[in-house]
């Protein structure tokens, strides 16, 4: 058993919030991030890039979906990140990080779109936004 001097409180320890007292959320807390990534360049064949898009979604198990054609692709995704520079910053990334690994085309990032949870279930609601990410997977546009 861990004793703990008198006074002290041990890592982790739980505090209690007096009644009445409001909690606020500490804001280093990473948050849920809406990815739309698109990409283009020369024509490659369709079936290369599908698996080399099923590869990518293999590698990252949080991308939801992704469309292509033969010289362009969408890939949408939620990342976890501190705020919207880390989430940008790791989407930036992707497509260049997996490029050997997957198969992926020497494509251009093109286009990035980042939004947080709440503003993307609001675009949803109001019919403007991106639709849900169903089906889920590498499909044609």
């Amino acid at each position: 058993m861990r004793r703990v001097r008198p006074g002290t409180a041990s890592r982790g320890a739980l505090t209690s919030v007096a009644a009445g007292d409001a909690y606020e959320e500490p804001e280093d807390l990473p948050r849920l991030w809406h990815v739309t990534l698109s990409v283009s360049g020369p024509e490659v064949p369709l079936g290369d890039l599908r698996r080399a898009l099923e590869q990518l979604a293999h590698d990252h198990p949080f991308l939801l979906t992704s469309r292509y054609a033969g010289d362009h692709a969408e890939i949408r995704y939620w990342e976890e990140a501190r705020d919207l520079h880390d989430a940008a910053a790791v989407a930036l990334r992707l497509w260049g990080e997996h490029r050997q690994t997957a198969g992926l085309p020497p494509w251009e990032i093109v286009g990035l779109e980042v939004i947080d949870r709440e503003t993307y279930h609001q675009r949803v609601a109001e019919g403007y936004g991106p639709p849900p990410a169903t089906p889920v997977g590498v499909h044609p546009f």
